[in-house]
């Protein structure tokens, strides 16, 4: 068979037409003890249709329908085997640099401080990521008391486009913001990566942290080639905290908790991580910084030798086939009679 020619994606599938041999077998048998029938001593065989009102088939239309039935299931196997013919070869594009990206997604970044809410911004900036980027390989990480991998680092952001609608600040479990863990899960996933290019990670949130040791991390991150940049979402002025069920969350005086944008401390782990600092905002200026600076290796993307084979896929054939058979099941049927017509 030539390699361009008919080929199967799933020919373990044909399995299935071996269950033709049972079923075959289980109505021969059937059929000879229907012949075998008590009802043949009561009458002969050309007057049993007066007695029941029915008519057994013969053995032609019997076999012929079986014969019909096992063509629609041999067709409807062979298009869960997928047959395919006709490809094209196209070259994989490898990309040298990677963008973890962490969203901060606590109950903090409900403040409305910035229209209409900060997560809100920080969702529309990761998809001005998605669009701007033409070099890098992106993921993203969600986080609040325990991180979220929504999609490792990949050259394909559909994942991440398609799930930031759904990350809201009422999918964590727990309540709090702790950037530590966030921080060791990114790490895990990209040590993963090949070397040659540079690894980054942007972080976007309000700042609002409080855990001791968070620049240790952040610069043993950077001493092993992984770049932190930080992405500052709010103002300075903050807002109340909104609470899950309305209302405001209130602190332990019973006073509702204001919230800030803590630009220092953003700005303090991008120095430590050797990364850029940037505030969010309604231009592109931002997103453009943070590409620039995360696309700093000198291994650009680049078309590799290897080559994805890509198959014109031929499985609904074979479903148009089993349709149109099938049409034939609904046409009108003449009235039912009572035995053979009398000469």
């Amino acid at each position: 068979m030539a390699d361009g020619g008919l080929h199967l994606a799933q020919p373990a599938w044909l399995w299935l037409l071996a269950a033709l041999v049972p079923v075959a077998l289980w109505r021969w048998r059937s059929a000879a003890k229907a012949a075998r029938g008590p009802i043949h001593r009561y009458a002969d065989p050309h007057l049993l249709p007066y007695l029941t009102g029915t008519r057994e088939p013969a053995a032609g239309e019997r076999w012929a329908r079986l014969l019909h039935w096992a063509a629609l299931w041999t067709l409807l196997v062979v298009a869960l085997a997928g047959p395919r013919w006709d490809y094209v070869e196209r070259p994989l594009l490898q990309s040298g640099d990677s963008l973890l990206i962490l969203l901060d997604i606590s109950r903090s970044m409900q403040v409305d401080d910035v229209a209409p809410s900060r997560l809100a911004r920080a969702r529309q900036e990761v998809a001005d990521l998605i669009r701007q980027n033409r070099e890098l390989r992106l993921g993203l990480i969600a986080f609040a008391s325990v991180p979220l991998v929504i999609s490792p680092v990949s050259e394909d952001p559909a994942a991440i486009r398609n799930a930031l609608p759904a990350l809201t600040t009422d999918l964590p479990e727990l309540a709090g913001s702790r950037l530590l863990p966030a921080l060791a899960r990114a790490e895990t996933l990209l040590e993963g990566l090949p070397p040659e290019g540079s690894r980054a990670i942007l972080l976007i949130s309000d700042g609002d942290f409080a855990e001791p040791g968070l620049l240790e991390q952040v610069a043993a991150l950077a001493a092993q080639g992984i770049r932190l940049h930080t992405l500052g979402v709010g103002t300075t002025a903050g807002g109340q905290v909104p609470a899950p069920r309305g209302d405001w969350v209130l602190d332990r005086d019973g006073q509702p908790v204001r919230s800030r944008l803590d630009a220092a401390q953003l700005r303090a782990l991008a120095k430590a991580g050797g990364g850029l600092y940037a505030e969010a905002t309604y231009r592109d200026d931002d997103t453009l910084a943070i590409l620039a600076a995360a696309a700093a290796s000198p291994v650009s993307a680049s078309l590799t030798d290897e080559r994805a084979r890509i198959w014109n896929e031929r499985f609904y054939l074979p479903v148009l086939i089993v349709m149109a058979l099938l049409l034939t099941h609904f046409r009108p049927r003449a009235p039912h009679r009572r035995g053979p017509e009398r000469p």
